[in-house]
């Protein structure tokens, strides 16, 4: 058996555990009990192979600290470590004992501090069989030098997030955006060095997806400082958990906050911005910001945040820095109190790169396609914007779920580069354009790939949905009459001939 049936041998056993709380808990409660002993698990099986090697030295070391914290190890009390809490497991108070478990390694890990989800011991989690989960996970070694090695802990805390987000209600793009989706923007912006910002970093896999591109490249991951904020509490605890799990420090800031209301990095000018904000959101405050230095090509209105999200992210770009953006697929033509406005004003400063057309299906809970903006302070093609129409890329991998293969990522990447960086880069029909200022502007600043590229299928023409009904009301009212006197004459033909109906 090679490793990646391995791999999703172990997939299938985790989640089975997940399933066993089925109807025990809500939905929305699964990933916090479960990734929560897993990175128990993990953080004790690293600290156990380093405690035997201590005790082999034979130095009396194993219990000194900073032996462990020395290798980028936490260091795990005795009550808090897996063997005690697995020879506990059939005890009636183990949630209290993991609660325990929780808060002692915090007191010995200041970076962890605040940051650990401890409600084992909640009475909402009374029906959840945690012995039996505590036995599954035993038998399992995720935190070992080989398991880090092959990077276990992060297939699988990327996996639970993704199956999590196709079995939660709600939205699962809260927390959790599809890797391949990731993978795109980070091979088009490419963040070998400097710094990484997040405005609304869910559970962090954007920095995961940077220090994986850096890896394949053989850079230097110590060589990208992480910058991040999000605004629900909980989510920023699985970021704070998904970048302790990969030793990587990362500022997320002391808490979780609202970017728009509490800017955590001001001042902060980033090499890279990467990003899925939440889309269309309507009540972000914009009557407290209406002085903000941020808006400086025009004031967000009030009823949608896209603008206000692109705004924000460009007023965090250093003199070379270049951002990814996933955006609703309306903040492309929308003229909406303002938007059109502020898409001019950003088209005419030339900061606009590259603009992708993704295809529909890649979020676990909404069909809608979305689109990629790739902005750049310091374009080496000044005043053209290139166009990708990727609408028809990926295939479906579940009913209700597409993902992009590694050839499409590449593929998507690639026409960008050779745009950039000149090299025989050309237009083809129905997938890519390099379009000039004045074409856009001739275009009423619609940034609607198949605007330009053209294509086979239906396009998003920019044209409002009112103005397009009225046209086909009035086309098909003159049909219908067209009709009608056709009917007529067929009948007076009919009569003629003796045939009357």
């Amino acid at each position: 058996m090679n490793s990646e049936q391995e791999l999703q041998n172990l997939e299938k056993k985790l989640y089975a555990a997940a399933d066993k709380m089925r109807g025990a808990v809500p939905v929305s409660s699964y990933k916090f009990i479960v990734l929560g002993l897993i990175f128990l698990k993990y953080i004790s099986d690293s600290f156990e192979e380093r405690y035997n090697q201590l005790v082999a030295d034979g130095d009396g070391m194993e219990e000194d600290r900073d032996s462990y914290t020395m290798d980028n190890i936490f260091y795990v009390p005795a009550k808090a470590r897996w063997e005690y809490l697995n020879a506990h497991s059939k005890d009636h108070n183990i949630g209290q004992l993991i609660d325990e478990a929780l808060d002692e390694i915090e007191k010995e890990n200041p970076t962890l501090k605040g940051v650990l989800i401890k409600e084992y011991n909640s009475p909402d989690y009374r029906n959840v069989n945690l012995g039996e989960l505590i036995d599954l996970f035993t038998n399992i070694k995720i935190g070992s030098k080989e398991a880090q090695d092959k990077d276990i802990l992060g297939r699988i805390y990327e996996y639970f997030l993704g199956q999590f987000a196709s079995n939660e209600l709600q939205k699962g793009g809260e927390f959790y955006t599809p890797a391949c989706l990731v993978r795109t923007m980070v091979e088009i912006i490419e963040p070998f060095k400097g710094r990484v910002y997040d405005p609304a970093c869910g559970s962090g896999g954007m920095f995961v997806q940077s220090t994986k591109f850096i890896e394949r490249h053989q850079g230097k991951v110590q060589d990208l400082a992480i910058y991040g904020q999000e605004k629900n509490p909980t989510t920023w605890k699985l970021a704070k958990m998904n970048l302790a799990i990969r030793s990587l420090n990362g500022d997320l800031g002391k808490f979780a906050d609202d970017t728009f209301q509490n800017d955590l990095h001001k001042g902060l000018k980033a090499d890279y911005v990467l990003a899925n904000p939440p889309f269309n959101i309507s009540d972000w405050g914009q009557e407290k910001l209406l002085q903000d230095p941020r808006w400086r090509y025009g004031i967000p209105p009030k009823g949608n945040a896209n603008m206000a999200w692109v705004e924000h992210m460009i007023d965090k770009l250093s003199m070379k820095g270049k951002a990814a953006i996933i955006l609703a697929n309306g903040a492309l033509s929308s003229d909406t109190s303002g938007e059109g406005d502020i898409r001019k004003n950003i088209l005419e400063t030339d900061l606009v790169d590259c603009i992708l057309a993704m295809p529909s299906n890649l979020f676990y809970t909404v069909t809608i396609p979305c689109s990629i903006w790739i902005l750049n302070r310091d374009k080496k093609q000044k005043g053209k914007t290139l166009f990708i129409d990727a609408r028809n890329f990926g295939t479906m991998v579940t009913r209700k779920l597409r993902e992009l293969s590694e050839e499409d990522i590449l593929k998507i990447a690639g026409t960008y580069h050779q745009f950039v960086n000149d090299d025989n880069y050309e237009d083809v029909a129905g997938y890519c354009k390099a379009a000039t200022i004045d074409e856009i502007k001739e275009n009423n600043y619609t940034l609607a790939p198949g605007r330009y590229v053209g294509t086979e299928g239906p396009t998003d023409d920019g044209i409002p949905f009112e103005e397009k009904m009225k046209t086909i009301t009035s086309e098909l009212k003159n049909q219908f009459e067209e009709s009608h006197k056709l009917e007529e004459e067929i009948k007076r033909n009919l009569e003629a001939i003796g045939y009357g109906i």
